[in-house]
């Protein structure tokens, strides 16, 4: 009959539905993530090689913005002091107020009121450093390069008023992952500090932020390429039956 509207059935009414839904989903978690990852964190460029092996200079890092009083040993942290040029900088917390920081210990460890601290992302083994005992105020940090041989660190300033340390104000954001390159990934927090007094940081967000825009990427995709597919495959559907009903057709004449 001619002005006949073909209308969807049950299950394509629900189909596009869903598509609909996962689209809307798929932008919040989207736009979400974005904007998420935007207020935690500060993208850095690394400035030099002081933090080799960990972060090589010229990679692009995620940082979370924390306050001072949330930073804890072992952390990599970007600070900025008068003392150290007030200039954005990379380096990783030792020591915290009241610790006493020597180097170097039993096989030549760095140690924490006198307990030796296991360091693997260091490159090199063994001995890195000229001797040096630092007591750390209350309220400030010590802070070092995993590059010991040519970083210019705490220990530069260990004749400066509270020996090399910076104050927990200084720190700016805390390192969690290398964005680029791509092979860098997120940076673990350190094992070696985590017996000592307070632990260690707990990771951050970035694997949420990262799968938040991962999985609403996907749900968009999956969304809008339902409507295509589902009328590709509904016109062959219909060609089918078409093509049966000639047969038929055929058959009987």
């Amino acid at each position: 009959m001619s002005g006949t509207v073909r209308t969807d059935d049950g299950h394509g009414r629900l189909g596009n539905a869903l598509s609909g839904l996962a689209v809307a989903v798929g932008s919040v978690l989207f736009l979400g993530g974005f904007i998420w990852g935007a207020v935690v964190y500060q993208p850095y460029t690394v400035p030099t090689d002081s933090m080799t092996p960990t972060v090589q200079a010229g990679d692009r890092v995620l940082a979370e913005r924390i306050d001072g009083d949330q930073v804890r040993r072992g952390d990599i942290v970007v600070f900025r002091d008068k003392q150290w040029g007030d200039m954005p900088m990379v380096k990783r917390v030792v020591g915290v107020g009241g610790d006493t920081i020597a180097c170097c210990g039993d096989g030549g460890k760095l140690t924490v009121n006198g307990k030796a601290v296991e360091e693997p992302y260091l490159r090199t083994k063994g001995p890195a450093s000229n001797s040096f005992t630092a007591s750390v105020p209350k309220g400030q940090l010590f802070l070092l390069g995993d590059e010991r041989m040519g970083s210019q660190d705490s220990r530069v300033h260990l004749q400066d008023p509270g020996q090399g340390s910076v104050p927990r104000s200084a720190v700016e954001a805390r390192l969690d992952a290398v964005a680029w390159p791509l092979d860098g990934g997120l940076l673990e927090r350190p094992d070696g500090f985590a017996a000592l007094p307070g632990g260690v940081s707990p990771p951050g967000p970035v694997k949420l932020v990262v799968g938040s825009v991962a999985v609403g990427a996907g749900l968009i995709v999956a969304g809008a390429l339902y409507g295509p597919i589902a009328r590709r495959l509904s016109g062959r559907r219909r060609g089918a039956a078409g093509a049966g009903r000639k047969k038929a057709t055929a058959g009987v004449g």
